[in-house]
């Protein structure tokens, strides 16, 4: 035996590296997880792209689905209002805000407390500043035009 691999030495080395092919194939699908239920019949049917990504969106968690706030809005003009005019309002959070379609005073003094709980885990490190700050009434005497009540309460503008 020892002089047939001898002789065929490449031969050998070519069987030895098939068998380790093989074992490596079979130890490696072993650890590759199973896709998960909820999805995997849809997924296997030969479905189209739309049918998947549905399948995809039905199985996420509700949890993960931030609703948008749907807020009214009151045009006043087209470019809106300067809402850093509202005290803890700077210049990042202007631009988050009008991100989320907020460029009113007139929406801001519009919001109820649900619209405060929808808004409020959209605004990141600025969350429970609305409540804190009190922009509700702030852009509630600002939209008023009542500038004189507003420096009462809330400071210089």
């Amino acid at each position: 035996m020892m002089a047939w691999i001898e002789a065929n030495s490449m031969l050998a080395a070519g069987i030895a590296l098939v068998v380790i092919g093989l074992i490596w194939l079979v130890l490696s699908r072993r650890r590759r997880p199973a896709l998960r239920r909820d999805y995997h019949d849809v997924l296997s049917e030969g479905a189209g792209p739309a049918q998947r990504n549905s399948a995809l969106i039905d199985a996420a968690p509700a949890a993960a689905i931030v609703p948008p706030v749907i807020a009214e809005p009151v045009v006043v003009d087209a470019t809106g209002d300067d809402l850093t005019r509202i005290k803890g309002v700077g210049p990042k959070l202007s631009r988050l805000l009008n991100d989320l379609g907020i460029t009113h005073y007139a929406q801001i003094a519009a919001w109820t407390e649900a619209d405060l709980s929808a808004i409020d885990p959209q605004l990141g490190a600025f969350a429970g500043r609305p409540a804190k700050d009190g922009w509700i009434e702030q852009a509630a005497l600002l939209c008023g035009g009542d500038t004189a009540a507003y420096e009462a309460k809330f400071g210089k503008l």
